[in-house]
């Protein structure tokens, strides 16, 4: 028997052995990085979903939206409510419902027929011109300040300064219509 050759044979599975026992450590090590990434990754999925017209960029998370998300929301809902005359009114409410919180439908459906029927009895037609915007991502809401006028058979009747709020839910990948209601208007 060589004792030299069987030596050097030791030492070489000695070092391959040790390199082995490196990579394996440093695959390890790989992937409990890759595991902490990952879930930390978990709890932070944006969703993108679109609103009615696409103006600025903006981002949703799982049960919140950003204020320019709900700057954007907040005047398409300000203008199916407060934006209609007679003949658009109807088109309007149906599209309006579509944005509702299930618990909102029927009370939010029962305003507008009424508002409706109204508008349509006196022909009147009213036109919102927005001036501020103020979303609280927090509150997932909105405040809208403007001008409303009101106008009777194409006379003006009203031009006033009012302020409205408007709340979000956010759930199942949609934003949903909260509440809509008037505020006293305040100016920053």
């Amino acid at each position: 028997m060589d004792f030299e050759r069987l030596n050097g044979d030791i030492k070489e599975m000695r070092r391959r052995n040790r390199g082995l026992g490196l990579a394996v450590g440093v695959l390890a090590a790989g992937q409990i990085v890759a595991l902490v990434v990952i879930l930390n990754l978990l709890g932070t999925v944006r969703t993108v979903v679109v609103p009615p017209a696409l103006n600025q960029t903006f981002w949703v998370t799982r049960d919140q939206a950003s204020h320019e998300y709900l700057e954007q929301m907040g005047s398409f809902i300000a203008w199916l409510i407060l934006d209609v005359t007679p003949a658009s009114i109807d088109w309007k409410k149906d599209v309006l419902l579509g944005y509702v919180e299930p618990e909102q439908y029927g009370p939010l459906k029962t305003r507008q027929e009424v508002e409706a029927e109204r508008l349509k009895r006196i022909n009147a037609a009213t036109v919102f011109a927005p001036q501020q915007l103020v979303p609280s991502e927090a509150a997932q809401s909105v405040v809208i300040r403007g001008r409303l006028r009101t106008l009777v058979n194409g006379f003006e009747t009203a031009n006033e300064l009012k302020a409205y709020l408007i709340e979000f839910s956010y759930a199942g990948a949609r934003m949903h219509l909260k509440a809509f209601k008037e505020v006293p208007y305040a100016s920053k």
